[in-house]
Order: C-alpha cells, then structure tokens, then sequence
C-alpha cells in the first residue's frame, strides 16, 4: 500500500497517491513501492515509444559531486570538455519534512513539506517563509499575487504577498470561508452522504486535497482529493460553484486544460475527461470519456501548453499518454521506471517523470514519438513532486538550445534544482572525448543511435 491513512478515509484497496515511508535516506522505498502489475489493462505494455528502458542510458548524468550544502552551483565547477550542460544546478537539504509540494514562477520557488512550514526560496537561497497550523501541505499553485495551498485537512489555504515587503505573506482566506459553511449548514438540502450514515456539506472536502489546478482565464480552481471528489472555486469570491463525485476511490490528480477540458485520475485504476459547460453564472461539468481502466492506481496528470497531449503516471511505472488531435486515442506507453511514478510535469517539448524509484526521466516529444534524453538520478528517496520554468538566460541568447529550470522535490527531505536542454546530446562526441579520459562505457548507452 502508498496510502498515507487517517481517521477520515477508509484504507484504498489499491492505494493513495502519497507513500508513508521512512524519514531516513535509504529508506527501503522500494519495498513499500515494488511495481504492481495489472491483471487487466486495456493496453499492451509492451507498446513502446521511442526507445526501452533508458534507466541510467546517459554517461553525464549520475550523481553530481557538487552537493554542498544549502546550495551549490555549478559555476563553482564548470563542466569540462563541453559537455551539454544538463544536470544538478544545486541542492536543498532541511530536515524539518518530506517535499510534498512545489511551485515555481519568477525565478521564485515555493516549497511545502510535512511540517508546517511553506518556505520561498530566491535566487537559490531562502528568501522568506510563512507557517500554517494545519501541518501537511499537499499541493501549491500561483495565480496572480496569490499563493493557494492544499491541506490534509481538506482545506484550501490564501495568501497574499505583502505589497510593501514582498519577503511577507499574509493568509487572507480560507475556502470555503467560515461564513459560507455557516450559511450552507443552515439547510438541510446541502448535506451529502460522505460515507454510510455520515453526511458532510457538499462544499467541504471531507478528506486530504490531493491536488490543485487553476484555469487562469475563466478564474476557476479546481481541487481534487481523497474523498473521491473534485470541487470547483471561483477565485473572486472564494465560493465553491461545483462538487463532483468523480471516482471510486481518492482522486489523486486533476488538470484543467484547454477549451473547458478536464481531467481526473484516481486510486480506482481510471482518468476521466471532463467537459465545462456553463449556464449564467452556473458551471457543471459532464463526464464525456474514460481513457483508462486499469487495475494499479493512477498517480500523477499532465498536459502539454497545447493541450493536445495527455500524460498519466501509474502505481506501475507506467507512462501513458492520448493525443488530442486525434479523438484522445491511445499514443503508447513510456517505460523508463522500476518503481511508481508519483509526478509528471510538460513543457515546451519535454516531459518530466518523477517516480519512487529515486529518479527522474526526461523525455522529448518529436510528434507521436517519446525518447528519453536523459535520467536525472541523486534523490535518495522517491520523487514527489516536480515544478518547471523557462531558463531565462537560455531564452534571453536566443540560441537553439532550449533549456528548462527544473525543481524536483522528494521524500528524502530534499529539494534539486536541475537544469535540462532540449537539446539531445551527440553520444558519440561525448563517447570520444569520455573514451580519451579513459571513462567511458559505452554499455551505458543502451540503443544509442551513432
């Protein structure tokens, strides 16, 4: 099991999203995350795109010596013999929480852990933080000059940065607000079965928030949770507009895309396509397709900028992904896991995996076909969450090399900050200047096409 139990939810027959392992380094996840096959699934496994297994396919990218504490950069040691300049940037160590949760915008990192502290980092050093008294934050997004954070308590936190002190920030919500619950308690119409003879307000999670995703444009957060759910918020007044009983067990991932489209994933085995329709001020959203049912959990959603791409992380490992463009039919399946994949993350033509197995792959998109560029490898425990920016600089020269800010943040207390081209690496002139030093296997590249 991965569940991460409380007094609220009942044990999942398949588990939960958040794995419940020891704080110590080598914490023996692999025991607690073994993969679980499938007696069923709709898809051959053995459907690949692109290249098999690539774990640890690429000679520059094992773990990096430049670990010093808190941080530590690269321009400390440039990388010789020009070698594409992926990989570790620096790395974070607090041993106050497991990452949970992250966030990224400006060059501005929010991190939440299972303490009760939501920490800013700047720059590569911390810049600020601010505490909530409900201890595990679970999820983090950005909109605006807010900050909302998701609870285990089931509720969603605001806050505000300081106009005056941007280093401040200052709760200035909570949904649903105090007089909202207060005014829905009054009639009994508002009360839904939550379990056998339980009943709870329809706009109240009644177990741990899974997941946030915002659509910027029409101000709506969505919040996905345990309680087998997802709600719908209207940012302006922080008011609660739909609740949908969407699975049948903990939704454990939800992503608001584009054109009124939405998409769940759940302990149950399913993703699920959601249509936004919207009458007056009213929203409901429809259920319009099933894109998978499957025995393991689903664990972690993402879509592309485009929108036209679908990815799903498994219990399994597994990767799969639907194109948009044509009816969201099954494009294949990315195999570059040994263990759960707990987080997924696109942007521009890349997609990032982070998984239990302590690392992540970074895979590029060139139509229908997936390669993996690389194994971002140096977390000594599972991998829980990811975050992705547009490196600045790389944009700035207007090169055609193409690179991301990555931030990963694991259940080893750590968080790493990496930085990935978009550029494959020339193997082979890596292979001859590596094989000069005398360091170079060429085993280590499995499939390299020369």
């Amino acid at each position: 099991m991965f569940a991460e139990t409380n007094s609220a939810a009942a044990p999942s027959k398949k588990g939960y999203s958040d794995p419940n392992i020891s704080s110590s380094s080598d914490s023996g996840a692999g025991d607690d995350f073994a993969p679980r096959n499938s007696s069923f699934s709709a898809y051959d496994p053995n459907r690949l795109s692109g290249e098999g297994s690539p774990m640890m396919m690429s000679p520059w990218n094992q773990n990096s010596p430049f670990a010093k504490s808190p941080w530590s950069n690269f321009t400390d040691n440039p990388p010789q013999n020009n070698v594409p300049q992926s990989g570790l940037v620096g790395s974070l160590v607090r041993e106050e929480g497991h990452i949970y949760s992250l966030a990224a915008k400006n060059d501005v990192l929010y991190t939440g852990s299972d303490s009760k502290n939501i920490r800013v980092w700047k720059n590569l050093q911390e810049f600020s933080a601010f505490k909530s008294n409900s201890g595990l934050v679970k999820a983090i997004i950005i909109s605006g000059d807010k900050i909302f954070t998701g609870h285990q308590d089931g509720k969603i936190r605001v806050w505000k940065i300081s106009p005056k002190n941007p280093s401040v920030h200052k709760r200035v919500g909570t949904m649903p607000t105090f007089f909202d619950i207060f005014k829905a308690s009054i009639r009994p119409r508002n009360y839904v079965e939550v379990k056998r003879k339980r009943t709870a307000l329809w706009i109240k999670h009644t177990d741990a928030i899974s997941c946030l995703s915002m659509n910027e444009e029409k101000g709506l957060l969505y919040s996905a949770s345990w309680d087998r759910t997802f709600k719908v918020w209207r940012v302006g007044n922080s008011k609660c507009v739909e609740s949908v009983k969407a699975h049948d067990d903990a939704v454990n991932c939800v992503v608001s895309s584009v054109d009124g489209v939405v998409y769940t994933g759940s302990a149950d085995g399913t993703v699920k396509v959601w249509k936004r329709e919207e009458n007056g001020k009213g929203v409901k959203h429809v259920l319009t397709q099933t894109l998978l049912s499957q025995e393991c959990a689903v664990t972690a959603l993402a879509v592309n900028d485009a929108g036209s791409v679908v990815y799903c992380g498994s219990s399994d490992g597994l990767v799969n992904f639907w194109e948009r463009e044509k009816q969201l039919s099954h494009g294949g399946v990315l195999k570059g896991h040994k263990l759960a994949v707990l987080c997924l993350a696109a942007a521009g033509n890349l997609v990032f995996s982070g998984s239990a197995d302590k690392t992540i792959c970074v895979w590029r998109r060139d139509g229908a076909v997936h390669t993996c560029l690389s194994v971002l490898s140096g977390h000594t425990g599972p991998v829980k969450c990811l975050a992705v920016e547009e490196d600045k600089e790389s944009a700035a020269s207007g090169g055609g090399d193409k690179k991301w800010v990555v931030y990963s943040g694991s259940l080893d207390k750590s968080v790493k900050v990496w930085s990935v081209s978009e550029m494959a690496p020339d193997l082979q002139q890596m292979a001859l200047m590596q094989q000069r030093d005398g360091d170079f296997n060429w085993d280590s590249i499995p499939s390299a096409k020369y």
